[in-house]
């Protein structure tokens, strides 16, 4: 009998899984032995720098530990983070910590489990052949961005001289590219083949040119033959955690792979899966383009993690906790607090349970996931799995596409930030971006509304000043980005950046 053994191939310390020939394979044998795992989603508070993150990952090897050791089998599909700015998992990358932490936690958190290294290496191939169709005279400007995974401040805005004249260029970190969405959001490799020739490479005199229309994409495709099965690698107590993907949840994606996540739920009953930074950043996207968009599983239930300093000690900021949980409730997901403690916090628990009943939360875990581990969440965990076997079907939610853009990003604002449409900004300048950005989808066949929004903001802040009061919050817009072969569309809306400098530590 086949089953997913018939897939799997090891790769280094870990194994890869071809997740399309499985699932090719559970399509053509509706028969096959399957399992219809639950979704739950982890996410987080804003973090109060975007430096230091809350703890998803921690919580998320712990809890997929508690819930194993609770009878339940369990499963987290992890993201793979960037090295550069993690400085190679130093500050945190996508590993846990402690008790709560991965086996070989070096090969995630230095890229080491191959599809970072070979998606930079398909970019970066296809802004080579531009760079040529420049010299034969097929465009005259690049509209795709090398990437790397080591930022460079000097890279941000370069000049290249081709001979004949300069070619302006860029470089950003290659999660958040578009050969990174490409990746995320296929289901085969003919789809990424599809997609990659979709992209627009630059223009000529004004008209958007594909990669389609001058390169052979097997070229870039047979690059992506390993990027493209998820990473099989387990916690420190043997729990399975699968890692593929690695967008950036305030300037991209910021989730894993679909067809990581689908296959999961193939295997397992239920299914972690932590989304990038705040639930207004990686919640939002998974909600709103993986489900929406893209037909992932709504979530059975969510985890917004948080610190007990986030969520207390700046009185301005305090309303974005108790949002970001009321918000997914309303989806009727359910939704549980989980604060997850620094070391000498136990004697505020109590404390923090007062709080949590003050703000009508269910009944908070609490923990030091760091030092203890999922053995913290076991004992806690009654509620949530009673929510979960009772999760609520999946909500009929309609696909966005087609509204338009600018009222798409101002529904955005509402529901992930709580700003109303009549507090919405616009640049000097955003307006001209919109056009030639409509105008570029345009002569490339496509239209600019049937694009995912994807919101480009800082991962520190909802809104252009978190600490004003809520009636003079904003939101400003200020340019647009196509990325016509990922299907989605770029909005930035707080400063951002593409190519951050990593932290000291």
């Amino acid at each position: 009998m086949t089953g997913i053994e018939e897939f799997t191939s090891q790769y280094g310390l870990v194994r890869k899984i071809d997740a399309f020939g499985y699932l090719d394979y559970l399509k053509s044998n509706p028969d096959a032995p399957r399992k219809h795992g639950k979704v739950v989603l982890v996410t987080a508070d804003t973090p109060l720098k975007a430096s230091r993150g809350e703890g998803k990952t921690t919580t998320t090897i712990a809890l997929i530990d508690a819930l194993n050791a609770r009878g339940i089998d369990a499963a987290a599909v992890l993201r793979q983070p960037s090295m550069g700015i993690t400085a190679a998992g130093s500050k945190g990358g996508a590993s846990g910590g402690g008790k709560a932490s991965l086996t070989h936690p070096e090969l995630i958190d230095w890229g080491l489990t191959g599809e970072m290294a070979a998606i930079a290496a398909a970019q970066n191939l296809l802004v080579s052949f531009a760079e040529k169709a420049v010299d034969e005279g097929r465009i005259d400007t690049i509209l795709v961005p090398r990437v790397s995974e080591v930022p460079s401040r000097s890279l941000r805005q370069i000049t290249v001289d081709s001979g004949k004249n300069n070619v302006a260029e860029r470089v950003v970190l290659t999660p958040t590219c578009e050969m990174m969405q490409i990746v995320v959001v296929s289901r085969s490799m003919e789809e990424i083949g599809e997609r990659v020739a979709a992209m627009i490479a630059g223009t000529k005199d004004g008209k958007p040119v594909a990669f389609g229309e001058f390169i052979d994409l097997w070229r870039i495709t047979n690059m992506l033959a390993d990027a493209v099965k998820p990473a099989l690698t387990e916690t420190l107590n043997g729990s399975p955690v699968y890692v593929h993907g690695g967008p950036f949840a305030n300037v991209s994606l910021g989730i894993p792979t679909l067809v990581s996540v689908q296959m999961a739920c193939a295997l397992h009953d239920v299914v972690i899966v932590e989304a990038g930074y705040g639930a207004d950043a990686g919640a939002q996207k998974w909600l709103d383009i993986a489900c929406r968009e893209y037909g992932a599983q709504w979530p059975s239930a969510a985890v917004v993690v948080t610190r007990a300093s986030t969520w207390r000690d700046d009185p301005a900021l305090s309303w974005r906790y108790p949002f970001h949980v009321q918000r997914l409730e309303n989806y009727d997901i359910p939704t549980f607090p989980l604060i997850n403690l620094w070391e000498g916090e136990d004697d505020q628990i109590e404390g923090l349970k007062a709080v949590a009943v003050e703000q009508r939360f269910r009944e908070p875990i609490l923990g030091n996931l760091f030092r203890d581990g999922g053995e913290a969440l076991a004992p806690q965990l009654d509620g949530f799995i009673e929510a979960l076997t009772n999760a609520p079907m999946a909500p009929q939610f309609h696909s966005r596409k087609g509204m338009d853009l600018v009222e798409n990003v101002k529904w955005i604002a509402k529901s992930a930030y709580g700003v109303p449409e009549d507090r919405i900004l616009l640049k000097d300048g955003f307006i001209d971006s919109l056009t030639a950005a409509r105008e570029l989808c345009r002569e490339a066949g496509v239209s600019l509304d049937d694009l995912a929004v994807v919101a480009v903001k800082s991962p520190a802040t909802m809104t252009d000043d978190d600490t004003k009061p809520e009636e003079e919050r904003t939101v400003t817009l200020k340019k647009v980005e196509v990325h016509a072969g990922a299907g989605v569309v770029h909005v930035n809306l707080t400063t951002s950046l593409t190519t951050p400098m990593p932290k000291i530590v």
